[in-house]
């Protein structure tokens, strides 16, 4: 049986993170991937903030810069958006991916492809023991001191360890396109039910003549790639070209919620296993990768005290809530309010978004890691905004605390 003192289980961005963080610090760090290959599939859009670039310690895996966004509301009516500089980046995820683990491997992590964690054994002697299993259906026993959940939306880890999964999960469905017209550093984002109800539809420059073309929604019964189909007929329409065969498919799931526990005896959850995904933009990997920095930090501490208890432990779980609660409670709350808005709804809300004001209070405090910052202050800025929804946006906007509010606005209109 192997001994280690870490076993990280997801060879992602947040695992490789953490892995990396543990093995400098002189902890033996087993990385197991259920994939034959790190970054393979591809897990996301790819489309990341310059935070990630410096977490990342690394630039090499951008495929170009964006400038500029145009949003569409349900009548395709548009408004659009364009700073000074870069504001986002377009990167080759799996790029990315291999980088941090390369990192990871370097600072001394160890790193097993095709080996997919399987259940938690009996616990012996302060030592977790699972039994993981290869692409032969070999079993393999692992003895750590601590486990490292960063296995996804369907985290296996965080269903042995009985820490309880995010409250909604919405399917999505990307395809990459090797040729594509469109602005080279500017994306599209689609909103509306007949494109993708409960978050929405995107256009991303891939810098080389393409494009990723993609949605996530809610799951009502249609699945989210006929909604994709829908998107792409329509902007093969509006070009006025076909975008020929995809070069790659995407099939994911992304969490949406809370997750009560990240934590427990000798065990962490990161990334999308955690649920630690900004739930206006469904994106995770700045957070992720974050958050496993501070994971890896509070499991230091705890491997070199002999304490891995869950109220040890614990210190990681306030450590993340602290840096990312606020804005991620204030976020679900807006998603909460967007969700049930019509579509007429949100194409008012274009129509007010689209004076001059307002449009240059987006380019100015627009983040994709921290959306709710300009969310705030377009509210401050617009009371027609707070007239769609006044008395849940006015609840929003009261001072910062630990629990939003409470959100009961009836059934979600059509």
């Amino acid at each position: 049986m192997e001994s280690v003192d870490v076993l990280v289980v997801g060879a992602g961005p947040a695992g490789s993170t953490a892995a990396f963080r543990l093995a400098e610090r002189g902890h033996t760090t087993l990385v197991i991937e259920e994939h034959a290959k790190v970054g393979q599939p591809v897990q996301c859009a790819g489309l990341v903030s310059q935070r990630v670039l410096d977490l990342a310690g690394s630039s090499t895996m951008v495929r170009t810069s964006v400038r500029g966004a145009s949003v569409f509301g349900p009548s395709l009516g548009s408004i659009s958006f364009r700073a000074d500089g870069p504001r986002a980046f377009v990167i080759d995820r799996g790029a990315l991916d291999v980088h941090l683990a390369d990192r990871a491997a370097r600072a001394g992590a160890t790193f097993r492809t095709g080996l997919r964690f399987d259940r938690r054994l009996a616990p012996n002697e302060g030592h977790e023991i699972v039994r993981a299993v290869d692409d032969d259906g070999v079993g393999h026993e692992i003895s750590a001191r601590l486990v490292v959940g960063a296995d996804g939306v369907s985290s296996a880890v965080a269903r042995a360890y009985r820490l309880r999964r995010p409250v909604e999960i919405l399917p999505a469905f990307e395809a990459e396109f090797p040729k594509s017209p469109g602005e080279p550093d500017s994306v599209e984002v689609y909103l509306g039910r007949a494109f993708a109800p409960g978050l929405f539809g995107w256009w991303i420059p891939d810098g080389a003549g393409g494009a990723r073309v993609g949605l996530a929604a809610d799951a009502d019964g249609t699945s989210a790639r006929a909604y994709f189909e829908r998107l792409l007929a329509y902007l093969e329409r509006r070009f006025g070209t076909g975008f020929g065969s995809a070069t790659a498919y995407l099939v994911s799931g992304i969490p949406i919620g809370d997750v009560p526990a990240t934590h427990g005896e000798r065990v962490l959850l990161v990334g999308d296993a955690a649920a630690q995904v900004k739930p206006l933009s469904g994106g995770g990997i700045y957070t992720g990768m974050r958050c496993a920095e501070l994971a890896a930090s509070v499991a230091s501490t705890a491997l070199a005290s002999g304490d891995l208890s869950a109220r040890a432990l614990a210190a990681y779980e306030r450590a993340w809530r602290a840096e990312f609660g606020e804005e991620f409670r204030r976020a679900l709350y807006l998603r909460r309010v967007f969700t049930r808005l019509s579509d007429a709804d949100l194409d008012a809300l274009l129509e007010v978004l689209r004076s001059s004001e307002l449009h240059a209070t987006i380019v100015a405090f627009g983040d994709i890691d921290f959306p709710t910052h300009v969310a705030r202050q377009l509210l401050r800025e617009s009371p027609s905004l707070v007239r769609l929804l006044p008395k849940a946006l006015g609840a929003w906007m009261a001072p910062a605390s630990y629990r939003v509010p409470e959100l009961d606005l009836g059934a979600r209109r059509k």
